[in-house]
């Protein structure tokens, strides 16, 4: 069995959802397969740096407590 490193998960394509925050103005971002992974922005510059930070963050934590890291399903093209 191979030991997957954090590299190897924070380069796997995981699903970002991007949703407006109509009340406070702004973005909350969350990576799907990964509960609970989730961050804000104000600007829109900020949207995909804060969510690889918060996804770096989930997988460190995660890899070093040794819970289960879900890898997001790859469909195949045809």
């Amino acid at each position: 069995m191979m030991n997957k490193t954090l590299e190897y998960y924070v380069a796997l394509p995981y699903t970002i959802e991007i949703i407006p925050d109509t009340e406070e103005g702004g973005w909350v971002m969350r990576i799907k397969e990964l509960p609970g992974c989730m961050t804000q922005a104000d600007r829109w510059d900020e949207v995909l740096p804060m969510i690889e930070e918060a996804k770096r963050l989930w997988l460190e934590v995660a890899l070093e407590y040794g819970h289960h890291i879900p890898e997001p399903q790859v469909i195949p093209v045809k």
